[in-house]
């Protein structure tokens, strides 16, 4: 039975080696040391909130929340960032338990829109996405830019 639950700095070293598998699966390089000292701090400065799906006593996915504002709704809003389950627990409904933990989480909080961005070629995310009510975008255009540490004032 898969079951989701809240990640506390408790489940520091069982989250690290899904994160890394997700950062990998982005095309970022490994980095278990920045992956850990990444999510001491989130898990920490609680300015994110993990979902981790366990099953016979093994993690097997997480999704990381973080919240921002709409000024537009005057509301707050989640950014669903990060949703990952091991490849050997998939297609057994574990992407939309966190989905849908994820979602009774925001709406416990108040929260009445979430977002999540996923690659154009991530066919089987959006269909999960799809499949569970969200919807594409379709009236707005992301963008996004790098930028390197700039020093002094604004």
């Amino acid at each position: 039975m898969i079951e989701v639950r809240q990640a506390g700095p408790e489940d520091l070293e069982i989250l690290v080696p899904l994160f890394e598998a997700y950062r990998q699966f982005y095309g970022a390089s490994p980095d278990v040391e920045g992956a850990r000292s990444f999510l001491r701090d989130r898990l920490t400065l609680g300015d994110s909130t993990l979902l981790l799906a366990r099953e016979g006593g093994r993690a097997i996915g997480f999704v990381q929340l973080y919240p921002l504002f709409s000024s537009v709704m005057m509301q707050p809003v989640l950014i669903l960032n990060d949703l990952f389950v091991a490849p050997e627990a998939r297609r057994h409904g574990t992407g939309g338990k966190l989905i849908e933990a994820a979602e009774r989480f925001a709406s416990q909080s108040g929260v009445t829109r979430m977002r999540l961005s996923t690659q154009e070629t991530n066919v089987p995310a959006q269909s999960l996405y799809e499949r569970l009510g969200w919807e594409a975008d379709r009236e707005f255009r992301s963008y996004n830019r790098t930028l390197g540490v700039m020093e002094g004032t604004i």
